[in-house]
């Protein structure tokens, strides 16, 4: 065989190894998701602006303190690497009394979006926001950012994932008031446990 027809031939043995089923070089048959959360919850908006957003705008002390979790290179909507996780730094707080479109539409609310895309609601053991920081058992561009799993910014992303608000009720629930001390969110402090 000539080099022209080999090449196409492994050409198409390779396009065709592409489509997916069980092949080894194919896409899995079943696309099964880890057991231990909750499903369809929804995490809490204002305990995310408060408590969790935060963190990502918090200088990392691994690069000198000179860069965050949202930062360029990182994290940042724009010009970041890091995978799933997009951030606006810019994002500012919203006032949550707002109606649900308005702050849908809010930068903050771009922020909880794609934090909540990366955590298995209801078992924060299992959810990358948190293992990917820590590097348990799944690598991080950014590497190691907490130095261990009872860090206190650890621990609110934990309280957080696992607290969804009820099944019943949107990311904007009231109920969330009972995840600060004294219960509000505008004065109380983050809860953890």
């Amino acid at each position: 065989m000539t080099p022209r027809p080999l090449l196409i031939a492994c050409s198409v043995l390779w396009l065709a190894a592409c489509g997916g089923g069980g092949g080894p070089l194919g896409n899995p048959t079943d696309i099964q998701n880890p057991e231990g959360g909750t499903g369809n919850g929804k995490l809490s908006f204002v305990y995310f602006q408060k408590c969790i957003n935060p963190i990502f705008l918090t200088k990392i002390s691994g690069s000198g303190g000179n860069n965050s979790c949202a930062a360029s290179g990182c994290h940042d909507n724009v010009a970041g690497t890091g995978g799933a996780l997009r951030l606006t730094p810019s994002a500012t707080e919203v006032d949550t009394t707002q109606a649900a479109e308005v702050l849908r539409a809010s930068d903050m609310y771009k922020n909880f979006y794609s934090a909540q895309g990366v955590t298995l609601i209801g078992n924060a053991a299992q959810s990358r926001l948190i293992e990917k920081p820590l590097l348990q058992g799944v690598l991080h561009g950014g590497g190691l950012i907490f130095d261990n799993p009872n860090d206190p910014l650890v621990q609110r992303m934990r309280y957080w994932i696992g607290r969804p608000v009820p099944q019943t009720e949107d990311e904007f629930s009231a109920s969330a008031a009972s995840m600060f001390t004294p219960a509000d969110p505008l004065t109380g402090a983050c809860n953890t446990q």
